[in-house]
């Protein structure tokens, strides 16, 4: 085994790009709601000086057309699928996990606690994951938010509820202004923020919530080369998503699985997964 390369969730459409999709160790989707959505209004993506702001609102076809349109489709692409699931209560969670749970060719399903750019579920990540947990036997993985003092308690929580790994990090709510008019550039204001300033961020809590809980951790958050991947898994991931960077650099799936093993090779690892952790030794 070695570091899987993943997509961050809605990062990337592997029916618009399958090449680019067959060059992940798996694919994750657009994030899957029970009804469909239109998403917010625009303008919904803004770049910045160190990242993008994104303010999509989970648009998509809703539960009923991805079981019935999207997934086959996704299958005959032959790569190891990860479903995104959101949702604003647990019940719509646990309605999703339910209807998904013995379909074939789905690997993971990754539970979205944490869009910044809708309204939150009132329960808490482990109410939503122990509803999941008790819907489904897929695996699951919960997406935890950033914009937390003690993400670490979090992780302990959704890990005790059922969850079998962790998704690290979402993005964190930024604004954009506009400099001649002084007005949100985006449509609905504030965003989730990515790419290069959230790097440390998602190393800071992936290096939190490894050091409470001994399960599998993707790692996200400003990944555009190997170095900064072996970052994360010397943090304690097992795992790494690309995100932003897949906007401008289809390609980077493939170089970064070069670079990284490059880099924990000059490191004396001869498999990445070797490095994992070192940043946790005191």
């Amino acid at each position: 085994m070695t570091v899987a390369i993943l997509n961050a969730s809605g990062c990337l459409d592997a029916l618009t790009a399958p090449a680019v999709a067959s060059t992940l160790d798996a694919f994750v989707t657009k994030t899957i709601t029970p009804e469909p959505r239109e998403g917010n209004p625009p303008v919904r993506i803004a770049e910045t000086e160190h990242g993008m702001l994104n303010s999509i609102g989970l648009q998509g076809p809703g539960l009923d057309a991805f079981m019935t349109q999207t997934l086959p489709a996704l299958r005959r692409l032959d790569v190891p699928l990860w479903i995104s699931v959101g949702g604003f209560s647990a019940g719509d969670y646990a309605e999703i996990c339910a209807r998904l749970d013995g379909e074939p060719g789905i690997e993971t399903l990754e539970l979205n606690l944490s869009c910044p750019n809708v309204e939150e579920a009132p329960e808490s990540a482990a109410e939503i994951v122990a509803a999941a947990r008790s819907a489904t036997s897929h695996e699951l993985y919960a997406k935890l938010s950033p914009a937390t003092w003690d993400i670490a308690a979090i992780a302990r929580a959704v890990v005790a509820a059922g969850a079998d790994g962790l998704s690290l990090v979402n993005t964190i709510r930024g604004l954009a202004l506009d400099p001649q008019t002084l007005r949100p550039r985006l449509g609905r204001g504030v965003g989730g923020y990515s790419g290069p300033a959230l790097r440390p961020i998602a190393l800071a809590c992936v290096h939190a919530c490894a050091g409470v809980v001994d399960v599998p951790i993707v790692a996200m958050g400003g990944v555009a080369t190997g170095k900064h991947a072996l970052d994360l898994v010397a943090a304690g991931a097992t795992a790494v998503a690309l995100g932003t960077i897949l906007f401008s650099d289809p390609v980077a799936p493939g170089r970064v699985r070069a670079e990284l093993r490059a880099e924990a090779e000059a490191h004396g690892y001869e498999n990445p997964l070797l490095a994992r952790g070192v940043a946790l030794s005191k």
